[in-house]
């Protein structure tokens, strides 16, 4: 078990720059996996959890703190409407965390390093807004029309299974809350967070403009809000363009919480097709990154269409401000 100290605002706390992971899918597809599927990432893990393991190690021998789980768009109702038993739903919804935490023991073991060494890297469970559970870009524009308490209810169970895996491997469970489109539903996974008083986690928003989420709320707003909620360990942004991201942080930081962004490689997403289109050539350059920096960030990583090899260069710039 990992100790209590050992967790993300610790490192949030002692490092200058937290570094996190970058595109699982990304990854997958350059592997030869196709993911046009409503459960993207999570569609490997029945077939070849290997892969994803693979996939997690080659993030930390870049020589990340932080990787998420291939569970961003993976849920009991997904599973089960792609043919699986629901309690075979339920292990492979489980098996996600097992793999990423399988990941970590084996580049621990490699670095002659315990898990619960307060330089360990950690495992963030990937939770995707309720937008990514419906798969069709919904997280990018927010406003499901689903009544709020269907939106409650998906969210609660989901979280409950989370947490009691995580607790299986970690004394000090992680969630990432990711591609939050409205501050409302911000608000509310923090108020369901609260229920698991040992864990900690992050929420970030997608968003519609370099001021607002998806949905439009200023993300000053947010900052204020989300303030208040004790288990967050960082609010930021995720999936948004390299562009935008100085002005994201900038807001986000206005309010109390340590900020984290990881923006996607350029271009935009075809829900319809479930490809990125555009030109890829976006990935930030290191002025960019050091202006991300300067504007508050304190975590850094990468998402849709970023490999290992450009978060590497983020490891770079910690290393070299530590």
């Amino acid at each position: 078990m990992a100790d209590v100290a050992h967790d993300l605002a610790d490192k949030l706390a002692t490092q200058k720059l937290v570094v996190l992971d970058g595109g699982l899918a990304t990854e997958l597809e350059r592997r030869g996996f196709h993911l046009r599927d409503h459960l993207w990432s999570a569609s490997v893990l029945a077939a070849r959890p290997d892969v994803v393991r693979d996939v997690h190690l080659a993030y930390l021998r870049a020589g990340v703190d932080v990787i998420t789980t291939a569970a961003y768009q993976a849920s009991v109702p997904g599973f089960v409407a792609a043919g699986h038993p629901r309690a075979a739903a339920e292990a492979l919804y489980r098996s996600s965390v097992r793999v990423a935490f399988e990941a970590q023991q084996a580049w621990c073991q490699e670095r002659g390093m315990l898990p619960e060494d307060r330089a360990a890297p950690l495992v963030a469970m990937s939770v995707g807004s309720y937008g990514a559970y419906l798969a069709d870009g919904s997280e990018y524009r927010g406003l499901y029309g689903a009544p709020a308490a269907q939106v409650r209810a998906f969210h609660e169970e989901r979280l409950a299974l989370a947490v009691d895996e995580l607790r299986q491997w970690t004394a000090r469970p992680l969630i990432a809350f990711e591609t939050v489109p409205s501050l409302a539903e911000a608000e509310l996974l923090c108020e369901l967070l609260a229920a698991y008083p040992d864990a900690q986690g992050w929420i970030s928003f997608s968003c519609g403009s370099d001021r607002t989420t998806a949905e439009g709320q200023p993300l000053t707003e947010c900052a204020r809000s989300l303030g208040a909620c004790e288990q967050l360990a960082a609010v930021g942004v995720n999936c948004t363009s390299p562009d935008d991201v100085a002005a994201l942080v900038k807001a986000l930081a206005s309010g109390d919480k340590p900020v984290i962004a990881y923006p996607n490689g350029g271009g935009l997403y075809d829900a319809a097709r479930k490809v990125w289109v555009g030109d890829a050539a976006g990935v930030a350059s290191e002025v960019a990154i050091a202006s991300w920096v300067r504007s508050g960030a304190r975590g850094l990583g990468g998402c849709c269409r970023t490999t290992p090899e450009w978060v590497a260069r983020l490891v770079a710039l910690r290393d070299a401000s530590a």
